[in-house]
């Protein structure tokens, strides 16, 4: 009998797998990390090739560790389908006859074409941009990468125009080369993602294709999010397993939280932080510059949400262990800030490579604030988690300031299991916090939408019943406490502000 689901989870810094049972239950994991490329100032690449590489040994590598617990042998038989999800807007784009990337992957992180979308922008072209895709102009999203890459790397635009090029997000790129180039699509999240994509009517946009000079044949088809992708080539695992589900990386953790219902939000500490609030059948516009995007679809009809994205989270932590080596590892962070007490007046604004929502500062670069003789590596450290506690806050007062209430907020990715850090969200934001029982809700999404297109669950009344909360968080410092800390805050963010922020 299938029972498993191998969940694909293909993240800014890692590849991984988790193999999943009926009862989405983990039993068994693999994980590679690969390598960051930084070859110029807010530049940010991969190698594509290293990312497929990491993603298929992590697959073997989740198969054999189960089958280690479990105590008996398990394979490509055993294995119902797979659910892919993935970091969103890195673009890819390789040779058709080949498979082979032409040049490194540009990430969602890199900021090489901030100076285009600013000129998109002066010549009036985000009120197209945004009425149709439901994104403000920025380099964060594909459409910008993808043309700089045409125009970059040697023969490319030609090669494209001649049909001879594929583009994808990873998810289309990973797709490719498991189906043996047989299947070249995405799902609805991802393509929302791209700035090429309309969200009202659910197709690539003509009008964007010829603003970013894209030609149509580089795109890949899209589909539901729980569909029929195609089966992996025989020769990777010994049989055709089916590819039944595709979400990007944060739709799919709106999704593994059970976030159904519109009003329903979740936030993930991952390498970034991404908040989604679920506003179903509606598009919201935000007049906070906040993203309207597709929370996911199925069965053609498409729920939306509202998204509010910081570039740096987990990805601060990593740059004070790695860069600065203040700490060895993250739960060494946890015991600096409880050491550090609550009244921390430094002030950590992780502008590496701008500003994401609701700023939209390309050029801000990264600060400290408030150094005093008596600071030392708990206060750098400490103020570094606390950026994190700030930067939602300042989604949720966008959010808010939509006219939504948010009283709760279901929070996951690894940053969720410091509990001194969901506390202190609890503080800030004024909210409850909520981690489930399996904070691994990206991997679950995507299993969950394998299962929902293999039969293996009937609906998502279904889904929502097994969601179980682990622990949960309440403000327990002053409203004054809160309002002092958060002014402080908002000044470090205005004295880290570019002279020429991105405009609304």
């Amino acid at each position: 009998m299938n029972k498993y689901i191998l969940a694909i989870d293909q993240g800014t810094t890692s590849s991984r797998a988790l193999l999943f049972d009926e009862s989405f239950r983990i039993v068994g994991v693999g994980q590679h990390e690969f390598t960051q490329y930084f070859p110029d100032n807010g530049w940010v690449e991969h190698d594509a090739e290293e990312i497929w590489e990491t993603t298929l040994a992590s697959c073997h590598d989740a198969i054999e560790a189960a089958s280690r617990r479990l105590g008996t042998p398990i394979d490509a038989n055993d294995i119902a389908g797979i659910g892919i999800t993935n970091q969103r807007e890195t673009t890819v784009v390789w040779d058709r006859a080949s498979g082979k990337p032409i040049a490194n992957a540009i990430v969602w992180q890199d900021r090489r074409t901030a100076g285009y979308c600013d000129e998109l922008r002066a010549a009036g072209h985000e009120p197209l941009v945004q009425g149709a895709t439901g994104l403000l102009i920025d380099a964060y999203f594909s459409a910008s990468k993808l043309r700089w890459l045409l125009n970059n790397v040697p023969a490319a635009r030609t090669r494209a125009d001649a049909g001879e090029l594929a583009f994808g997000t990873v998810d289309s790129f990973l797709l490719w080369r498991l189906t043996g180039g047989k299947s070249h699509f995405t799902d609805a999240t991802n393509a929302s993602r791209t700035q090429l994509f309309n969200i009202a009517s659910q197709e690539w946009d003509t009008r964007l294709l010829d603003l970013f000079t894209i030609p149509a044949s580089l795109l890949p088809q899209v589909k539901d999010c729980a569909s029929d992708f195609g089966a992996t080539d025989t020769s990777l695992f010994g049989a055709a397993i089916p590819i039944a589900g595709m979400i990007g990386d944060q739709q799919a953790a709106a999704f593994g939280q059970c976030c159904f219902q519109a009003g329903m939000a979740k936030s993930t500490y991952g390498t970034g932080c991404f908040l989604l609030m679920n506003t179903g059948a509606d598009i919201v516009r935000s007049e906070h510059r906040l993203l309207s995007t597709v929370a996911y679809r199925l069965n053609g009809a498409a729920s939306y949400a509202i998204e509010g994205s910081i570039f740096m989270a987990g990805a601060t932590m990593q740059w004070i262990r790695d860069g600065l080596r203040l700490i060895d590892d993250a739960a060494a962070s946890e015991v600096l800030a409880i050491e550090t007490g609550d009244d921390l007046s430094v002030y950590l604004v992780p502008a590496f490579t701008g500003l994401g929502a609701p700023y939209w500062d390309a050029e801000a670069r990264g600060a400290l604030y408030g150094l005093t003789r008596d600071t030392g590596i708990k206060e750098v450290v400490t103020a570094g988690l606390l950026s994190v506690c700030y930067q939602t806050r300042d989604l949720v007062e966008a959010i808010r300031g939509d006219g939504a209430t948010l009283d709760s907020l279901r929070v996951d990715g690894g940053m969720a299991n410091n509990d001194w850090v969901m506390q202190k969200l609890a503080d800030v934001l004024g909210c409850d916090v909520q981690r489930p029982t399996l904070v691994e809700t990206t991997a679950l999404g995507a299993a969950f939408m394998a299962s929902l297109q293999l039969g293996l669950v009937d609906s998502l009344d279904s889904l929502a019943q097994g969601w179980q909360l682990d622990s949960s968080w309440q403000q327990v410092q002053t409203e004054e406490w809160r309002t002092r800390h958060y002014s402080g805050w908002l000044d470090a963010v205005a004295r880290t502000r570019s002279s020429k922020p991105s405009k609304p």
